[in-house]
């Protein structure tokens, strides 16, 4: 069966025209209420691309939302945060899960051309996760995020100065902003879903290093461990320095050199067999950062090992 190409929608008059809204005030950003949109759920395609960002502030949202193939946590959630060129599939069991409140900011890259915000918001990872939960806002929080919005929206309905559009992009820093330090507190008042992704890594690197898909397959690298675990590299990274202080790439190689030092403590394996055993192209490479991680060569490790099991044995 083939699958439906998702709706492009290259413009901000054009997702207006789409969702059958007056025209925008201003061609590269638009403030819109969902109360607003007339489109009629059925006659909305499976999914759209569109060429600019997109921030929504949604409430009573039941639909079910995806990333590409992937699903999207918006469960009890009240933001989500979408750059140009992404996959956004809406699905509902009837039209009354299509029926909600709350603000929508679309952005084009255009309007922030030749300000600083053009590559900082490149830089906030929320808009970077292929698959990611929703940012769950307290009531505090969301009157916040409410008021910067709506102070956005006061300015789209002004008529344009030359002070329009930096007083717009300074509250959608402002916001973006605000969106990064909720989010923080999110990573750490979410535990439980953080700490079960971080079980579901310890499960996946163990099995992976003990089926011999190191050899075969070499290290897996970040993007591939993110693919495995259906979030982004972006996300396990801070993810992970924020519950161990680790990077990702630290966390493989300090679990590789737990199997190596497993390895040359209960086998007679020459070094470079091990080396390759472990995805090592070359075994160099693997006595560097074996001695970058112990301060010890892989063969003075197995020699000390050695000589203190003889010690042991008398």
């Amino acid at each position: 069966m083939d699958i439906p190409k998702p709706h492009p929608i290259n413009t901000i008059a054009e997702y207006h025209r789409f969702m059958a809204l007056p025209k925008p005030e201003n061609p590269l950003v638009s403030v819109v209420k969902f109360e607003d949109i007339k489109r009629q759920p059925n006659h909305c395609p499976g999914s759209i691309i569109h060429n600019f960002y997109s921030i929504a502030l949604k409430k009573n949202f039941t639909a079910k939302m995806k990333y590409g193939q992937q699903d999207f946590d918006f469960d009890e959630g009240v933001m989500h945060f979408m750059s140009p060129k992404q996959v956004l599939t809406m699905q509902a069991s009837s039209d009354e899960d299509f029926k909600h409140s709350g603000w929508l900011l679309l952005i084009h890259p255009d309007f922030l051309w030749n300000t600083p915000l053009s590559k900082k918001i490149k830089e906030y990872g929320y808009f970077n996760y292929n698959v990611n939960e929703a940012l769950h806002l307290s009531e505090k929080e969301e009157m916040l995020i409410t008021e910067i919005i709506e102070k956005i929206a006061h300015e789209y309905h002004t008529n344009i100065d030359n002070f329009s559009q930096n007083v717009i992009i300074a509250q959608i820093e402002l916001l973006l902003t605000y969106s990064e330090r909720f989010y923080q507190r999110q990573f750490i008042t979410r535990k439980k879903v953080n700490h079960s992704i971080l079980n579901q890594l310890d499960t996946f690197i163990t099995a992976y290093f003990s089926e011999k898909s190191l050899a075969d397959k070499g290290i897996p690298s970040v993007q591939f461990i993110a693919e495995q675990l259906n979030i982004s590299p972006n996300y396990l990274s801070r993810l992970l320095q924020l519950l161990t202080g680790q990077s990702t790439k630290t966390f493989i190689h300090d679990k590789l050199i737990d199997l190596a030092k497993e390895k040359l403590s209960t086998t007679d394996l020459p070094v470079n067999e091990i080396a390759y055993s472990l995805g090592f192209e070359h075994s160099q490479s693997f006595n560097k950062l074996f001695k970058n991680k112990t301060k010890t060569s892989p063969l003075e490790f197995r020699q000390s090992f050695n000589l203190q099991r003889k010690v042991e044995d008398r």
